[in-house]
């Protein structure tokens, strides 16, 4: 087909089909159409063929066609832009070859790194000095291009006068690791301009942001350090259209048995139960972590208050555990179950890999932003194994991550803050090997009090000999081993994630006030259970952080009914995890009551009791003993007398001496400093 006959079919094309929408772009100020491919396929076929082998020229000529239209003379350039291009045309990152080469292709991916918006140069003009001549060069390389010789017959320097200049822009785009089948994630450079880094543009293409892109494949030419040219290109894609994908999963397709099957599966009168069952069949036991994991891939509700304080509707769950307890299974499992999910170690993960960071961009030059884990995995879930594996430095990065849900980044000259709105489930291992229910949380874990506060459910996954229960544990693996088929599950893989795709897309339910009720009385009641002693320090069972968790999880179970109310039986379910965790890990030795602080705390409130005493004991004697210097034999009696223990006191002298408070002149007395 000749340039003049594309001309005419794309004009024609545009008059009967996209002439109103033409007319609103003017009016609104844009400078690019949206065409829809499979509507041009119906118009003329052997276009549409020539478009997929030759995009370049043929998209110049259904540029050339809008001229013709009676446009404004301040419009010297309108692009063509396709969507919906057929799905012969899809390739993934990791398939494209140099057969693909000028070849109209469309493909999906996570946005992993953007560079800055950058000018380029597309054509210069140029004027001789010795006659006036004007002699304009198209600027198709990366180099700079000038005259080496006027039609007069100069050679030499020639005066620049003008220059085009289009913005543009350089993303890196990766592979969805939900399309891969445990390879490695390919990525490809793609190059932005005009329209595609207009403002509005650029906040659907920020890192972390799912993307469906149309473009063609070029080669960029690689120079050596030399200065000469490799025989190696590279491949990058110039994008013609960009559009976001939700967030929310949408790419999963569902037909109506199984919006059927999901609608009958949360009917039944057990249904965490019957999920908790299918999530991890070839796992015996933890029945209540099932429980505690199925209402966190269902998650709660996110609020946005008036005054812009955003509420997280994302549950943490971090498991501490023996060896070989089941707790990397667990894990592997759930990032096969849940939507959008990225797994990664805390061994071989650093603050930069898990959050974002500020890399050297080699393609336009400069810095650009690349999005970690936690970003990546926005709206999703991010399952780490190992996290008390990763250095202090990478851990520290998590904080802001956990609780605000955003990402800040403050490096070279670039200041971002990207969204985290993720799901975090993470597994540790105790410092000495095995879980003691009798010392601190904190004490055991390689992770700083406040990291560990941020998580709403911490479980405890331990390894204690019981015979009845080895014995089923037991049969149950060996079991296994003889029939591997009898650990199916009820629900398939792809069932389940497609339930809590479901149940995250359409179920908000809201508050009753039976549910806030009980959570109310609850709360109250756990808040002045605490023990007190002589020196008024009573114990903190129970903070607003669990009161947070309780209507998170409330809602979780709510959202797995697909119900549109929380109800007083939902608010019980949430109480029985909170109750089961704080019995499990905050449950103090000496008083029997729930400490909080044996959680988010290096010391609990019995401790800071008696060291309250100690300090009361010691201010007393020098009173008494009109000395600075005080035996600590006096001291012990004296502490005795207020029910402190011996062994309790000498502890509390020992932390007292590290903390600088104290210090020892000579052998049995101490000094205050």
């Amino acid at each position: 087909m000749e340039v003049d006959e594309q001309i005419k079919v794309f004009r024609e094309f545009i008059e009967q089909n996209r002439y109103p929408q033409l007319l609103e772009a003017v009016r609104k100020g844009f400078t690019h159409l949206v065409l829809d491919f499979s509507e041009l396929i119906k118009f003329n076929t052997e276009i549409t063929e020539e478009i997929l082998e030759n995009p370049e020229e043929l998209l110049k000529a259904a540029e050339l066609a809008i001229k013709e239209f009676d446009l404004p003379k301040k419009i010297t350039k309108f692009t063509v832009r396709f969507t919906k291009l057929p799905e012969s045309q899809k390739i993934s990152i990791s398939e494209i070859r140099s057969k693909h080469l000028n070849k109209f292709i469309w493909c999906e991916g996570i946005v992993r790194q953007k560079s800055n918006v950058r000018p380029h140069v597309t054509a210069a003009k140029f004027e001789c000095p010795s006659c006036g001549n004007i002699l304009s060069v198209l600027q198709l390389d990366q180099k700079y291009k000038e005259p080496t010789r006027c039609g007069c017959g100069r050679k030499g320097k020639f005066k620049e006068i003008s220059k085009q200049l289009v913005d543009g822009q350089g993303l890196v785009l990766e592979e969805s690791p939900d399309d891969l089948d445990g390879a490695q994630s390919k990525r490809i450079n793609v190059f932005l301009k005009d329209d595609l880094v207009s403002p509005m543009s650029e906040r659907r293409t920020s890192p972390g942001a799912r993307v469906k892109l149309c473009g063609w494949v070029t080669e960029v030419p690689i120079t050596l350090r030399s200065g000469g040219q490799a025989t190696k290109y590279d491949l990058i894609i110039e994008a013609n259209y960009i559009e976001p994908l939700e967030d929310d999963f949408t790419n999963l397709k569902m037909t109506e048995e199984e919006l059927d099957e999901i609608k009958s599966i949360a009917r039944q009168e057990n249904v965490i139960n019957v999920l908790a069952k299918s999530i991890a069949p070839s796992i015996y036991g933890h029945d209540k972590v099932k429980e505690a994991l199925v209402l966190q891939l269902a998650g709660g509700c996110r609020k946005v208050r008036p005054d812009g304080v955003i509420t997280r509707g994302d549950m943490h769950t971090l498991l501490i555990g023996d060896p070989g307890s089941g707790k990397s299974q667990l894990l592997k499992r759930i990032s096969k179950v849940a939507p959008k999910a990225r797994f990664t170690s805390g061994k071989g993960a650093t603050a930069a890999g898990l959050t974002a960071s500020v890399v050297k961009d080699e393609f336009l030059g400069g810095w650009s932003l690349e999005a970690g884990t936690l970003v990546l995995a926005n709206k999703g879930f991010a399952i780490i194994d190992e996290m008390d594996k990763m250095g202090k430095e990478d851990r520290s990065a998590l904080h802001e991550a956990l609780e605000q849900q955003s990402v800040s980044i403050a490096k070279a000259n670039i200041q971002a803050t990207l969204r985290c709105e993720t799901t975090v489930l993470a597994a540790a291992n105790p410092k000495f090997g095995r879980f003691d229910p009798y010392d601190l949380v904190a004490n055991q874990i390689n992770l700083p009090p406040t990291l560990i506060n941020r998580f709403d459910l911490i479980f405890p996954i331990k390894d204690m000999p019981n015979r009845e229960r080895d014995d089923q544990t037991a049969s149950f693996i060996l079991s296994l081993h003889k029939d591997p088929k009898k650990a199916i599950a009820d629900i398939s893989t792809e069932l389940l994630r497609k339930y809590f795709t479901y149940v995250r897309q359409r179920a908000h339910p809201q508050m009753t006030d039976e549910a806030i009720e009980e959570i109310k009385e609850y709360y109250i009641s756990m808040r002045n259970s605490g023990a007190g002693d002589e020196a008024g320090m009573k114990s903190v069972p129970i903070t607003a952080r669990q009161l947070e968790a309780l209507v998170r999880l409330s809602e979780a179970s709510a959202k797995i009914k697909l119900s549109k109310l929380v109800t007083k039986k939902d608010a019980l379910k949430a109480i029985e995890l909170i109750d089961y965790c704080l019995n499990q890990i905050a449950k103090d030795k000496d008083t029997g009551q729930i400490d909080i602080d044996r959680i988010g705390s290096k010391m609990t409130a019995t401790q800071r009791g008696g060291i309250s005493i100690v300090k009361e004991v010691i201010a007393q004697l020098e009173g008494e003993l009109s000395a600075k210097i005080i035996p600590v034999e006096a001291i012990v009696e004296a502490a005795q007398q207020k029910n402190i223990a011996k062994e309790q006191v000498e502890e509390v002298l020992e932390k007292l001496r590290r903390s600088g408070d104290i210090f020892e002149p000579k052998r049995g007395f101490i000094q205050r400093l």
